[in-house]
């Protein structure tokens, strides 16, 4: 509900009442917040990471490459991806 303030040139401007804060439960105690901590380590999850067959491919793609590198680009290039694909499989299954 609005009220009315006069002001110094003698016209009254309308106020609003401030709301009752809410009273707070005596009964209950406030809950304590805890921060999970979250540590990074070299061991593996106890849950396995999602890897998608986009994200297979690109691991593929990138492994290929390095192969090829190693021997100097030259030799048939499905070898280098057949490898890779064997090199991948086997990190993601173990």
């Amino acid at each position: 509900m609005a009220t009315s303030k006069p002001t110094d040139n003698g016209i009254k401007k309308p106020v609003a009442k401030k709301a009752a804060a809410p009273k707070a439960a005596a009964s209950k105690p406030a809950a304590k917040k805890t921060a999970s901590k979250t540590t990074t380590s070299s061991k593996k999850s106890s849950s396995p990471s999602i890897v998608t067959s986009a994200d297979r491919l690109q691991m593929i793609e990138v492994a290929a490459y390095y192969i090829a590198e190693q021997h100097g680009f030259s030799g048939p290039s499905a070898d280098h991806w057949l490898a890779a694909e064997k090199k991948i499989d086997s990190k993601l299954n173990a």
